[in-house]
């Protein structure tokens, strides 16, 4: 029987992050879910990212700071601390809606056989625009277009840590492989709320991948996911197809 309130684990990696790290750290500290589990994983930053961890420290259940092997070897390191039912992640540019925990352990108490949970984002434009980016939950999609899954919204139970981590040779698409290997063994994991519960700021490694990058990136992710070769050449057919669509339409 699944606990009414059970453990939720958050984990935030940070390197020189002082400019919104606050933000995320209170974001996350009023919830108004309150059975939270806070990791932060800071890089061995060198601005003034560590005097905020310990001015925080009573929101901050562990933390840690030391070098990594960039992004996904910290969200590795995070996942590996945590004792939570679930683990969410959330980036120091980022920051949670007041009720996201609380909408996640909702779904979850109601469906407790599903293992990854996620929901929609708002994405902050770097001129401050901001837009509602909604999962896209089509199987055909996922797989041949690329991640139509809003990762900072996910929270993923820590029997699927047991056995996938994120790749760290992958510049950015460590977690698009991740959930692909996922939904490959089992589309039925997934369970979407359609709700905005986490705030994206626009401008990160992905978004500065060239079209040659990005390609290059899906096909690797794809292939370690378990996709076979024609797949992986159906699905570069299929993003340059969209490509050249959004230049004629």
């Amino acid at each position: 029987m699944t606990c009414p309130t059970p453990l939720i684990s958050i984990i935030t990696v940070v390197y020189n992050g002082e400019k919104y790290l606050q933000q995320t750290i209170d974001s996350v500290h009023n919830q108004n879910y309150k059975n939270i589990e806070y990791i932060i994983i800071d890089g061995g930053s060198t601005d003034g990212t560590l005097d905020i961890i310990k001015e925080n420290e009573v929101k901050i259940s562990k933390w840690i700071s030391e070098p990594d092997n960039g992004l996904y070897d910290a969200m590795n390191k995070g996942a590996n601390l945590s004792s939570g039912d679930l683990i969410g992640t959330i980036n120091s540019d980022d920051w949670y809606e007041l009720d996201a925990v609380q909408n996640i352990v909702n779904a979850y108490l109601k469906n407790p056989t599903k293992k990854i949970f996620h929901a929609d984002k708002n994405c902050i434009e770097p001129k401050g625009e901001t837009h509602i980016k909604k999962a896209k939950t089509s199987s055909f999609l996922l797989k041949y277009y690329g991640m139509v899954l809003n990762h900072p919204t996910m929270f993923i139970h820590n029997d699927v840590y047991k056995y996938h981590q994120y790749n760290i040779n992958l510049t950015s698409l460590s977690d698009y492989q991740y959930v692909l290997s996922v939904f490959l063994k089992n589309k039925n994991t997934f369970c979407y709320i359609p709700k905005v519960i986490s705030n994206f700021r626009q401008g990160g490694i992905s978004g500065g991948l060239s079209l040659k990058q990005s390609l290059k990136e899906n096909y690797f992710a794809r292939k370690n996911a378990g996709m076979n070769f024609p797949q992986r050449i159906f699905a570069i057919l299929v993003r340059l197809l969209f490509e050249i669509y959004k230049v004629f339409k």
